[in-house]
């Protein structure tokens, strides 16, 4: 965790809020993994996908949203522009909102294949 990154809310609490967040703006294939023993960048990374550019802006805006609500400032964000991937650091949660061909292209599932799964929404 950054040592910039307030422990405001844990990173369950956190990844539960991004998932919330997700949902309400129709995320799909949601993923919640626990990339702590297997990294030092995040405790969970979660990874979502939305049908087009658009959706995963709008995903990446409801998400923002709801952490700054909770008192969690995004640490960064990468990639909003295109919205093919939206990267959004949160401190001990890092979330990737892609569109299909994108999360097909760089497999970040596969990537983190030794991470445990902490939840799955298909």
């Amino acid at each position: 965790m950054s040592a910039n990154t307030p422990r405001d809310v844990a990173p369950r609490a956190m990844a539960d809020l991004v998932v919330d967040a997700a949902s309400d703006t129709k995320g799909e294939d949601i993923l919640v993994l626990n990339v702590s023993e297997v990294t030092t960048i995040a405790d969970l990374f979660v990874i979502v996908s939305g049908r087009g550019e658009r959706q995963v802006q709008a995903i990446a805006d409801k998400i923002v949203e709801k952490a700054k609500a909770s008192g969690r400032q995004p640490v960064g964000i990468e990639g909003y522009t295109a919205g093919r991937w939206i990267l959004i650091d949160l401190g001990d949660v890092v979330v990737h909102a892609f569109v299909p061909e994108e999360r097909e292209l760089y497999r970040l599932e596969r990537l983190w294949g030794d991470a445990p799964v902490v939840l799955r929404i298909a």
